[in-house]
């Protein structure tokens, strides 16, 4: 980390953000953004916008500007993450709705990864993206259940290798509005729709994008096989409780998939679903996964508890 410094610009017509990373290659142009929005980078003893052009002798002062090796997730004994299998190489941890599973950024704490950080340091530096504290994939913030994580860097690889290669079964409860009668398999190639500002994603071939937007779209292929295995009625509501299991991990697979065959997950209203009051998060939650243990290479399951909404 930078800290408590001050210089003097040299240069004329370039942008402060463009000074700054010239001058501190260590960081990123993330930080400096964060930085100088943050008011820790001052020009002439005011604060300044990155895109600001500098004419050249501006005293420039750097309070705190965070360096490539400061992205990392930061411990939070006060996340207290639920774990439901633990050895040498693997942690299985049980996520509540609402909690996100990673920070976005290195100043982030209240999230899954910020408690194991604290729990089980080895964590940290694992994984192949920053701030991911060798969780080996991720779910939803507002869906609940199992997430896997390594705790050294050969299990990681071992691990992350099955995820890749699309052998780890991985098994979710989901509650949807409505009575759904028999199972099936659900193929779609899904993209992020352009038109919002927000992620969700739409069928890649029936959509209301013109041909120009469709041409721009990057598909991701995803396999959904779902079964009914309960039926509730909620003031005069009927709702399914659906085994599915997928392979594939692409964003928001199982929520656009089963919206797009009709079957509203309950309380995902991004989805289409009505909104429930008092309820935290969606009828979401990753129950198990099966797959070779990274060390002994034995097959295994983890699983976890049962949401209060699936036991019917």
């Amino acid at each position: 980390m930078i800290l408590n410094r001050e210089f003097v610009n040299e240069q004329s017509g370039v942008r402060l953000d463009a000074v700054l990373l010239g001058t501190y290659p260590t960081t990123t142009r993330a930080f400096v953004r964060e930085a100088v929005e943050g008011g820790k980078v001052l020009v002439n003893g005011r604060r300044a916008a990155k895109g600001l052009k500098l004419r050249g002798g501006e005293q420039i002062a750097v309070s705190e500007l965070l360096e490539a090796e400061d992205n990392l997730v930061r411990p939070n004994p006060a996340i207290r993450p639920r774990v439901v299998f633990e050895d040498a190489a693997l942690l299985g941890l049980d996520k509540p709705a609402g909690l996100p599973v990673q920070p976005l950024s290195c100043s982030e704490t209240k999230t899954l990864m910020n408690g194991v950080a604290a729990r089980y340091p080895e964590c940290i530096p694992l994984g192949d993206r920053p701030l991911m504290a060798g969780a080996l994939h991720r779910i939803d913030a507002d869906t609940s259940g199992l997430v896997l994580a390594a705790r050294t860097a050969e299990a990681f690889e071992a691990l992350r290798a099955q995820f890749t290669a699309q052998t780890v079964k991985k098994t979710y409860l989901a509650l949807v509005e409505g009575s759904v009668a028999v199972g099936g398999t659900l193929e779609n190639d899904l993209v992020h729709d352009p038109s919002l500002p927000f992620c969700r994603m739409i069928d890649a071939r029936h959509n209301r994008l013109c041909e120009a937007e469709k041409r721009k779209l990057r598909p991701l292929h995803a396999v959904t096989n779902f079964k009914p295995i309960g039926h509730t009625t909620v003031e005069n509501e009927e709702r399914t409780l659906l085994e599915v299991t997928i392979y594939t991990g692409v964003t928001h697979q199982i929520r656009a998939q089963l919206a797009l065959a009709g079957f509203h997950i309950v309380n995902d209203r991004l989805y289409g679903a009505f909104a429930v009051e008092n309820q935290t998060g969606h009828g979401l939650h990753a129950w198990a996964a099966a797959f070779r243990h990274p060390v002994s290479g034995d097959e295994m399951e983890i699983r976890t508890s049962l949401p209060d909404w699936a036991r019917i």
